[in-house]
């Protein structure tokens, strides 16, 4: 996450360069596409990363500077996030974000490495809708948030297909809750409710007991943490009231015991 940071800074600093040495320059913003995800029952899920493009008004498609890799989901989950593609856009209207994939999507389970099929993906790329008006001198970030769970899908023949279930993120105006659960390693989900939309946002508590949950619009939620009682009978579901998140911020609770 830090080198993220780093990454962004060094952008943004180029970006204000540029604008202090060339005033009557077109106005310029910089952007960046991330990845990240909310864990499923794999050991991996591998997806083959070869393009991002971002769509403008009209017909106008902007290749950004991607960074090409075969990336292992799972990796990315409560708040652990990786940098795809940055680039320095000249238009200020965005429709649309087009991500392509390649041929060497995997899925790993029970230790048994399966293909999966991308046919939409490989042909015209996964078009994620975020229609945003971008202001000049802010820097722009969305977060490709996959959902490995409702992503892949069984095949009658025993394979599988990835059939990506993604939610952008726009960070620079979401908030986002974060907090921990004992017993630290308990299996469980934790998920937010708006309590006006009644919109859910979910995420896995990992094995050291943390959760993040991300990509918030302004409001009050409830919490609920919902382990996983098959494992662990004793444990009993918990539930906290009236969260206030705000944009740019984010929210830690207490400690959360299941016992």
């Amino acid at each position: 996450m830090k080198k993220l940071n780093v990454i962004l800074s060094l952008i943004m600093f180029g970006f204000l360069l540029n604008s202090c040495n060339n005033d009557n320059a077109q106005a310029s913003y910089p952007y960046s596409v991330s990845m990240t995800d909310a864990p499923g029952p794999y050991q991996q899920v591998n997806v083959d990363v070869i393009g991002v493009e971002i769509k403008g008004e009209g017909s106008e498609s902007i290749t950004l500077n991607v960074i090409p890799g075969i990336y292992d989901l799972l990796k990315l989950s409560n708040g652990v996030e990786k940098l795809i593609a940055t680039d320095t856009l000249e238009i200020s209207k965005i429709s649309q974000i087009r991500l392509i994939l390649g041929t060497r999507n995997t899925v790993v389970l029970d230790g048994i490495t399966y293909p999966l099929s991308t046919p939409s993906a490989e042909q015209s790329g996964l078009k994620l809708q975020v229609h945003q008006t971008l202001q000049e001198g802010i820097m722009y970030h969305v977060l490709l948030d996959f959902d490995a769970n409702k992503s892949i899908v069984k095949l009658g023949n025993g394979g599988y297909k990835l059939k990506p279930v993604i939610r952008t993120v726009e960070t620079a105006i979401s908030g986002a809750i974060k907090g921990t659960i004992t017993p630290i390693g308990a299996l469980a989900v934790a998920t937010a409710t708006n309590l006006v939309t009644l919109e859910t946002y979910s995420t896995n508590v990992n094995v050291e007991g943390k959760f993040l949950v991300m990509g918030l619009p302004a409001g009050k939620y409830s919490l609920t943490i919902t382990p996983d009682i098959t494992i662990v009978p004793a444990l009993k579901e918990v539930k906290v009231d009236n969260i206030d998140v705000e944009i740019g911020q984010t929210k830690i609770i207490a400690a959360i015991s299941l016992l």
